[in-house]
């Protein structure tokens, strides 16, 4: 395999993924997203200081990186990629895709000059500390591990012009919402139990599969109770043994699982139907969904794989955090950050899928896998390996030798010809 020819073929297509932002922006700043997209994807870091080195322009890297700093605080990139990305992954958004909500945090427990830091909390472990709130929205098929980047945002609640999470969260769902014409299932587990948010799914009319906690008061016909003890009645029609990976390894399962409708308190006129999952702990699983119309066991099913897919995507979460260093950015102001964030995004969703999940590049990719000399070979979840092999290719043959967005006066209607 000619590695050199791999990174040259890999650069084109990133050239042909920048020509789908650049019609957002003036030329110098298409330029630099340009730069910092190559840079990030070359260093696999989110450091000014590593993406200058792995750009390697023939001017001192302290004028370099104090040129990247400059650009990364300028206006419209924050807006432009999130639209540019939100639009192109709509396109893989159908009526049954699963589109995942996951509010997470970037902690920088040391930082102390860094903009509008806030107390975070850590869902996995509850401890609190410096940092940013954040949420990835990532959208895929029922049962599948093949991710497409939907949106991504950072905020903080000091910041100026914050009103609450809810708002934040509420802002990404309608993002994807205008570019995806309402199409695709919402599924959200950590967090997503709240008026806040059943109220906002059901004014703008979308699907939804939502984790509930125990304690959240439900109508069951005349009856209002907490969701456990309505669980606890509820029958279990239905047997499925299935996989899970774990940190001990994959574990088989026995799920039972049935459904009975409810109602919320607020709206006892929308039927909802409460689907329940045992056998995961010594607690069962309690989903709120929109669907489910009947009991039969295909009807069910697809509400537990979503809440499955859900926990399959996790690789993802850890993928954007873990492979770019997310939580060592250094940049110290708050419009910085956010467009760093919004630069990220643009390098996933050219990873995931302007080439893992393009047909016409799968020779292109498994090159690139095959490039990162992974010793175990390439997961199912294969996005590791093509971030590392995209930086080995990168730093170790060629150079980034600029890019150039089309030119507005040859191409009025901003078009982009693809090969």
């Amino acid at each position: 395999m000619n590695h050199s020819a791999t990174a040259f073929k890999a650069r084109e297509q990133l050239k042909n993924f920048l020509g789908e932002l650049s019609p957002r922006f003036s030329k110098p700043l298409g330029k630099f997203v340009g730069d910092m997209v190559y840079g990030i994807q070359a260093s696999q870091d989110v450091k000014l200081s590593r993406i200058a080195r792995a750009l390697d322009e023939p001017i001192s890297m302290k004028k370099l990186e104090d040129r990247l700093r400059r650009m990364l605080g300028s206006e419209g990139i924050e807006q432009g990629i999130p639209g540019a990305v939100a639009r192109l992954g709509s396109r893989h958004v159908h009526q049954d895709t699963l589109i995942v909500i996951d509010p997470t945090d970037i902690r920088k427990l040391y930082a102390k000059k860094m903009e509008h830091l806030a107390r975070v909390r850590d869902g996995s472990t509850g401890e609190t500390g410096n940092g940013y709130s954040a949420c990835l929205a990532v959208a895929c098929e029922s049962g599948g591990r093949r991710i497409t980047p939907l949106h991504m945002r950072l905020w903080s609640s000091g910041a100026e012009g914050f009103t609450s999470q809810n708002d934040e969260v509420l802002g990404v769902i309608d993002q994807i919402s205008s570019r995806a014409k309402k199409r695709g299932i919402y599924v959200i587990d950590r967090g997503g139990d709240g008026d806040w948010l059943f109220d906002g799914l059901d004014r703008r009319k979308l699907d939804y599969i939502v984790r509930l906690v125990g304690n959240r008061n439900l109508l069951h016909g005349r009856r209002t109770a907490l969701a456990e003890e309505l669980a606890a009645s509820c029958p279990m029609k239905h047997i499925e043994i299935v996989t899970r990976e774990t940190g001990d390894g994959v574990k088989s399962y026995k799920l039972e699982f049935g459904a009975m409708t409810v109602a919320l308190p607020q709206r006892p006129d929308k039927p909802l139907r409460m689907v329940v999952v045992k056998g995961f702990g010594e607690r069962p699983v309690l989903l709120l969904t929109t669907l489910a119309g009947t009991t039969s066991r295909k009807s069910l099913w697809q509400v537990v794989e979503g809440c499955l897919t859900r926990w399959r995507v996790e690789d993802a979460i850890r993928f954007v955090k873990q492979s770019y260093n997310l939580e060592d950015v250094r940049v110290l102001t708050y419009r910085r950050l956010k467009n760093m964030v919004a630069l990220l995004l643009a390098v996933i969703y050219f990873n995931c899928v302007w080439l893992a999940g393009r047909l016409r590049c799968e020779i292109l990719t498994t090159n690139i896998t095959h490039a990162a000399k992974r010793i175990y070979g390439v997961a199912e979840f294969l996005h590791y390996a093509v971030a590392d092999g995209l930086g080995r290719l990168f730093t170790r043959h060629g150079k980034w030798n600029g890019y150039k967005p089309p030119d507005p006066e040859s191409n009025p209607l901003g078009l982009v010809f693809l090969e």
